[in-house]
């Protein structure tokens, strides 16, 4: 078989479950966390966090790449990252993006589209301080996104890091911190059967209230 047959036998029924105007929550946030509460407790799902970051520079050209979520409050979605990473300098210019969760053992997925703001210092400061040494010494000596000559250069740019802090704390390089997607929209996806998938987004409202709406798949 070639790859393109392949490629095209590849289908599945989607039977896992339903989405209704009528039994969600009023507020996108409640309604993710308890998606997410049930991805959590999946066997398969074993990053539930794991999401898809997508953004745009000033070039006009996206790019996307998978990060892990850090921090959810009614505000927006955390992560973190290298600010001086092609991300970042895209986020720089062009302060929209979105972000997508997929869940194959529940046959769903979340979008959340808006924009992305710099978190304060003192989160920065809290969730660096929370990461095992090893991925602090990472994020302080590692010049992302940009070209490195070979594995052996990264590591040893590493081991001088690990020698020169003497075993002492490590602190938050200013290169590194969050950044907090404020939601504008967000959609829930429910595969269903026939294709006919359950699509509900919610769209903000001026004054905060969210507005649900029901989408062709």
């Amino acid at each position: 078989m070639t790859s393109d047959e392949k490629l095209k036998g590849f289908r599945k029924e989607y039977e896992r479950g339903e989405l209704d105007e009528g039994s969600v929550s009023a507020s996108p946030i409640a309604q993710f966390r308890e998606w997410f509460e049930a991805a959590s407790q999946q066997p398969g799902e074993s990053e539930p966090n794991a999401c898809a970051v997508a953004t745009v520079g000033a070039d006009l050209r996206p790019s996307v790449r998978m990060v892990l979520l850090k921090s959810l409050e009614e505000r927006g979605f955390v992560f973190f990252t290298n600010y001086e990473s092609l991300k970042g300098r895209q986020i720089s210019h062009n302060s929209f993006g979105s972000m997508l969760f997929y869940w194959a053992s529940l046959e769903r997925q979340v979008r959340i589209e808006g924009s992305f703001e710099v978190v304060s210092a003192a989160e920065s400061d809290s969730y660096f301080s929370s990461r095992p040494r090893s991925a602090q010494l990472g994020a302080a000596v590692s010049r992302q996104s940009e070209v490195v000559p070979s594995r052996a250069e990264m590591e040893r740019a590493y081991a001088e890091a690990e020698q020169l802090s003497g075993g002492a704390p490590i602190a938050r390089p200013a290169h590194w911190g969050g950044y907090r997607l404020l939601p504008e929209r967000v959609e829930f996806w429910q595969g269903r059967e026939s294709r006919l998938h359950d699509r509900l987004r919610y769209v903000r409202l001026e004054g905060g209230a969210w507005r649900i709406e029901r989408l062709w798949p």
